[in-house]
């Protein structure tokens, strides 16, 4: 059993609260548009295996410790992780091919800054976008999202509302 704390688009906004909020998982996930290596710094010096991705707003220096595109397996859960990659029904070209051929259990993708689950019925696949975490866009509410991952499967889901 992994515990998972999910966050994206920070835009270069550190939050004291992520380090709360995450204290008692095992992963920390982010999906893309970290924005600064500051950022990433910090999340890399919480005491968990952190994994990103970049995003269109991330220069350089975030583009070369992180790729485009992750894909991994955590407690028999199959993951992709992609910073645009749309929502079931609409998936974005870069990763629509992906997606059909060989679809994940939990494809997790950040961009929007919209919180969204949603189930995949037709790639029997779990979608998550954590919304945005930082404090720039056009999100009301800045969130997280936390679960558990067991036996190929995701349980536990909860969302943090950071008002």
């Amino acid at each position: 059993m992994t515990k998972i704390g999910l966050l994206s688009d920070t835009h270069a906004w550190w939050d004291d609260r992520y380090a709360h909020y995450f204290s008692e998982c095992d992963e920390v996930w982010h999906a893309g548009d970290i924005g600064s290596a500051e950022v990433a710094d910090r999340f890399e010096q919480l005491p968990v295996t952190f994994r990103a991705v970049h995003g269109n707003i991330d220069g350089y220096d975030i583009r070369l410790r992180y790729p485009e595109m992750l894909r991994f397996t955590v407690d028999g859960v199959d993951v992709l992780l992609k910073h645009i990659g749309g929502y079931p029904g609409k998936y974005d070209p870069s990763v629509r091919a992906i997606l059909m051929e060989r679809p994940p259990r939990l494809f997790v993708c950040g961009h929007s800054h919209i919180l969204k689950v949603k189930y995949d019925r037709t790639l029997d696949m779990l979608h998550i976008n954590p919304g945005a975490a930082g404090v720039y866009g056009i999100q009301a509410v800045r969130t997280l999202v936390r679960f558990t991952l067991a036996e190929g499967a995701v349980s536990d889901l909860e969302v943090i509302e950071l008002r």
